[in-house]
């Protein structure tokens, strides 16, 4: 199971390589995972994009600055604590993330067009299981998560 898993990962980091082809010369992949969490998540402060990102304050901090600077997200005054400020994904992050997630859809529905109705069936179940057994949320729509 873990062979065929291995593998299937290959596919996949392929078809999520290839839909940011479209991008490339305008985020990198870091910055395209930034541009996801904050679509999935919302309005959130440099302290939790790091946590969400898996590294420290200031790692994340310059990621959001390059961002800013090329007008992916904003950064505005918390309300709730002045002190801290508020990453928001700006409407061109917002195309971005739009626009990747369409060219993987695509992608991904040639490739399931090509299985057998039952295998394809047999998979989604596994791929929710796994999905839930990893913690990663359920969504239904995946243009939420940029995949």
């Amino acid at each position: 199971m873990v062979t065929a898993l291995l593998t299937a990962s290959l596919a996949l980091v392929g078809v999520s390589a290839a839909s940011l082809a479209a991008v490339e010369e305008t985020v990198t992949l870091t910055q395209f995972r930034t541009l996801v969490l904050l679509s999935q998540h919302g309005d959130t402060t440099i302290v939790k994009m790091a946590e969400r990102l898996g590294v420290n304050p200031s790692s994340a901090q310059r990621q959001v600055d390059k961002l800013v600077r090329i007008g992916m997200v904003t950064r505005s005054e918390n309300p709730a604590d002045r002190r801290e400020l508020l990453v928001a994904l700006a409407p061109a992050g917002r195309t971005v993330v739009n626009t990747v997630t369409a060219k993987r859809r695509q992608v991904l529905a040639r490739i399931v067009r090509r299985m057998h109705p039952t295998d394809a069936a047999h998979l989604t179940e596994a791929l929710l299981a796994f999905a839930a057994a990893s913690g990663e949320p359920v969504v239904d729509d995946a243009v939420r998560l940029g995949w």
